[in-house]
């Protein structure tokens, strides 16, 4: 799909960064480690920056040969974007992101609205930063930038690794081998290799299969110009929302990207033999028939449609662990927690964790801090990715409901929370719509990478690294052991 035919005039790339003030109010580990990161994905990207300006010496390594223009809309969250705009990409992120005024849910064949919370305004004044909506391959090529301008960071393309050893107390100590044959040597390993991730049994000793969900997702983007001449469809583009049509096993999502010149479907449907990949092209036509039953402006939107992709989803319960028992390896994003698209949170759960791992990792003083600082790391971020994946579980079942008593239950409390945000009111927590919910927005936007790991420190993390006493058993692992 060739979606860069309709970028915005001024793109991403091409915006100056900011000067920001650096990370970690200055603060730069006195160790300088060498660190290798497998993946240059979303959060390998953001881990290299945080880790780079935490002081260290980073390599980062990528199989693909080249990174371009790949996927779709990507929903960034205020969680996300308070590290971004901390990082200098305001200007970027406002040359091609789009803040969209509301959530809205509708039901799939008459287009009625039953759901609707109010964003824009509100939830950066609420939650402390924007919700945007932009191009995938757009926030890709800003994180590149930001790793490739970071001090320490070197960024390898077309470097496949094919194994990788994280014992250190095997001489040279932990590294990965690439494919050609090439050792890189390493006091950290970081892998960030994304949801089929090479190196995760490695970590677990387990095979992590994963579970049909029995969906599947179309992905398409349409040029908004087209749509402008239609009055009926006019106010996605002229309003911009995040529209939602929810059916008897399926629903639609829809929002503008790219400075409102492109607009963005994602038509999640049940499964019929398509495969994990961004990159696998689906048939229009199959497209439309599986959604021929919506209303009409839907069947005109899908009219525009010249190819799509087409995504299988699938499942993965929560691991354990993170940090190999050699405490010198660890997981990061999709590789250790990759989620349903349902609650649009997997790219900004892994920036998350790559802000908590550089905040970390820019206070090490000693090799033997590393493993703690590794178990620090899964402590504050497994239980909320795990919660976080169970939410977006929840949101399957939710906007999926066949038609009958549940869905009509659903839809009368969507009504009553829209009905209570237009006056005014409180909505009670547990809303079918999780964006209504107050107290679930704020444990998940209101989330602040940096405050979590300054609040670990400050009450207890200090004291707990400086005070740990290592020994390894007779495998080598490393066992912790508190003298507190």
């Amino acid at each position: 799909m060739q979606h860069h035919l309709h970028a915005p005039a001024k793109l991403a790339t091409d915006v100056p960064l900011e000067n920001v003030p650096p990370l970690y109010d200055g603060r730069r580990a006195s160790l300088s480690l060498n660190i290798v990161i497998v993946g240059a994905g979303l959060g390998g990207l953001a881990a290299a920056f945080t880790l780079g300006h935490a002081g260290h010496r980073v390599t980062l390594l990528e199989s693909a040969p080249a990174l371009g223009d790949v996927g779709a809309g990507i929903q960034v969250s205020p969680n996300a974007t308070r590290l971004l705009l901390r990082w200098g990409l305001s200007r970027a992120l406002a040359s091609s992101a789009v803040e969209p005024e509301a959530i809205t849910f509708r039901r799939y064949d008459t287009g009625e609205r039953v759901g609707y919370t109010r964003w824009g305004a509100p939830m950066a004044k609420e939650h402390g930063a924007p919700y945007y909506h932009i191009h995938r391959a757009d926030y890709h090529a800003m994180l590149l930038r930001l790793a490739r301008t970071a001090p320490g960071v070197h960024v390898r393309l077309g470097a496949t690794v094919k194994g990788v050893q994280p014992d250190p107390t095997v001489k040279g100590g932990p590294s990965v081998t690439l494919t050609t044959g090439e050792v890189l040597h390493a006091d950290l390993i970081v892998a960030a290799d994304g949801v089929k991730s090479s190196l995760q049994k490695t970590v677990t000793g387990l095979d992590d299969a994963p579970t049909p969900t029995g969906d599947a997702a179309y992905r398409a983007i349409i040029p908004t110009d087209l749509m402008l001449q239609d009055p009926e469809l006019r106010p996605f583009v002229e309003t911009p929302e995040m529209t939602a049509w929810m059916a008897p096993g399926r629903h639609l999502m829809a929002y503008c990207i790219r400075g409102k010149k492109e607009y963005n479907l994602v038509l999640l449907h049940p499964d019929d033999g398509s495969v994990e990949s961004w990159t696998e092209e689906g048939s229009g036509e199959k497209m439309r028939a599986d959604f021929a039953d919506f209303e009409p402006r839907v069947q005109k939107l899908l009219s525009f449609v010249k190819s799509t992709l087409k995504w299988r989803l699938m499942d993965r319960k929560p691991l354990s662990t993170w940090v190999h028992p050699h405490g010198r390896l660890v997981l990061l994003g999709d590789a250790c927690h990759p989620m349903l698209p349902y609650r649009a949170q997997g790219a900004a759960i892994a920036v998350e964790d790559a802000a908590v791992l550089g905040s970390l990792f820019s206070r090490v003083s000693s090799l033997t801090q590393v493993p703690a600082l590794l178990h620090a790391y899964q402590d504050l971020r497994l239980p909320r990715a795990t919660v976080t994946q169970e939410s977006s579980r929840l949101n399957q079942k939710i906007f999926h409901l066949p038609d009958g008593p549940a869905q009509r239950a659903r839809d009368g409390a969507m009504r009553a929370a829209m009905a209570a945000e237009l006056d005014g009111k409180p909505i009670p927590d547990g809303n079918p719509n999780q964006w209504a919910d107050r107290t679930k927005s704020q444990a998940q936007f209101g989330y602040d990478a940096y405050a979590e790991v300054d609040r670990w420190w400050a009450n207890g993390g200090r004291k707990r690294i400086e005070s740990l006493a290592y020994r390894r058993n007779d495998q080598g692992q490393v066992v912790i052991k508190s003298r507190l």
